[in-house]
């Protein structure tokens, strides 16, 4: 198509005022600003404009579908295992990418999950990972093939070749303030997970306080989104609504969450965050064909096996010890009784302000800093037992993670049940 075919600013007016965009303009545009000749500033108005008028069904295929096309798409068909991948929204706490691959893998699948860093509030994956001594995120795609043949599971950084569309337009909609408009996240993930090539894909949509949806109904309409996307696409794709009002497990920061995970492979850990491991695995494996029972393999040791091979495979000593912050602050409970609320959203802030997140692209993390509470909801506590300890390198970050956490915590005369942490599920 010749450069000539399009104009921007038509093309912008006309998603303006409520109009639908043309398949072969939208090609035009995807392709004219990945290669510099849409500009920034115009691409910035679409966004706006689609955040306001939203796309129909079909334009959203065909922008998915344009932004796939800017970059190469991976494929897995040379496995001998069917390749399922899981995709988080991301949360506080939500570690439960690490135990989960291994797991899945253990039972018989492929599981490349190429996985991002963290922005904010929300921790990233391979931000956890690289606590572990030796441990890299960069592979090849001879390495990933390699590694999911032989161990089954990967987790590493996206190349970027895949979806470089994405790339560019998310950095944009990040300083124009369009990051919350629904089909361009969902256009945004699933452009990434359908260039990466897996069969199956399994959708963990948060919902709540530390959720980047914190409205329910928000959430569905995503999880919706994406569902039909993959569908589209020939991917079986299932969403699983899950609940981010109160943080997952114990602990929230980089390598406080590994340690944790790996307490989950061991057949411990906090019982949300196996109960949330389980479930997403029980999708996976329904996705990828895989009669196995999860739980079972996870009891008996060889996801831990897999867990072990996998860091290897990428460098790491699974069994080195991982890093501990050179300080911590205790915060005592103020008051006998039950733990009631939990604020995911304040537990996260603090733990970003202690050095584990970034406020931008590129911002160096602390490997050992984060948040541990050492409750629950519907847990009782006493009044001066330790409720958080944080935990930084640089100690002047404290008072102000005191009072990110000041007010996270509720405590009640009267017992209250923790609620469900799958709601609902989309296919």
């Amino acid at each position: 198509m010749t450069s000539a075919a399009f104009d921007a600013v038509e093309l912008i007016r006309l998603k303006r005022d409520g109009g639908r965009l043309p398949e072969a303009g939208i090609d035009w545009l995807i392709d004219a600003y990945t290669h510099g000749s849409v500009t920034d500033e115009q691409m910035a108005a679409m966004a706006m404009a689609i955040f306001f008028r939203g796309l129909n069904p079909d334009e959203l295929s065909r922008w998915t579908n344009a932004m796939i096309a800017s970059g190469e798409r991976m494929s897995f068909a040379r496995l001998s295992r069917p390749t399922v991948d899981k995709h988080s929204t991301g949360g506080v706490g939500d570690k439960i990418t690490l135990p989960l691959a291994p797991l899945v893998a253990a039972c018989g699948a492929a599981v490349p999950q190429l996985s991002g860093r963290g922005l904010g509030h929300t921790g990233g994956t391979l931000d956890k990972l690289e606590a572990i001594p030796g441990w890299r995120a960069a592979l090849s795609n001879d390495e990933m093939l390699a590694q999911l043949e032989d161990v089954g599971a990967v987790i590493c950084a996206a190349g970027s070749g895949l979806a470089p569309a994405d790339k560019k337009l998310y950095a944009l909609r990040d300083v124009t303030g369009t990051v919350e408009s629904i089909p361009m996240i969902s256009a945004s993930i699933m452009s990434k997970k359908i260039a990466e090539g897996t069969a199956s894909l399994v959708l963990d949509v948060k919902t709540g306080a530390g959720a980047f949806m914190k409205r329910r109904e928000d959430s569905q309409a995503l999880a919706r989104t994406m569902v039909e996307i993959g569908k589209a696409a020939g991917v079986r794709t299932v969403a699983l609504i899950t609940a981010m009002d109160t943080p997952l497990g114990r602990t929230a920061g980089n390598g406080l969450e590994v340690a944790e995970s790996v307490e989950i492979l061991a057949g411990g850990g906090p019982s949300d965050v196996r109960e949330l491991t389980l479930a997403l695995a029980t999708e996976m494996l329904a996705c990828a064909g895989i009669d196995a029972d999860p739980a079972q393999v996870l009891d008996s040791g060889k996801a831990m096996d897999t867990w072990k091979a996998m860091i290897r495979a990428q460098g790491g000593d699974p069994d080195a010890p991982l890093p501990v912050a050179r300080h911590t602050e205790v915060i005592p409970a103020a008051a006998d009784g039950y733990l009631t609320r939990l604020d995911a959203m304040a537990v996260g802030l603090a733990a970003w302000r202690l050095g584990a997140g970034r406020a931008k692209q590129g911002d160096p993390v602390q490997a050992a800093a984060g948040v541990t509470w050492h409750a629950s909801v519907g847990d009782r506590v006493s009044a001066g037992q330790p409720l958080f300890t944080l935990h930084t390198d640089t100690p002047e970050r404290l008072e102000r993670a005191v009072q990110a956490i000041a007010d996270a915590a509720e405590i009640s005369a009267e017992p209250v049940a923790r609620g469900d942490i799958v709601l609902e599920r989309i296919s």
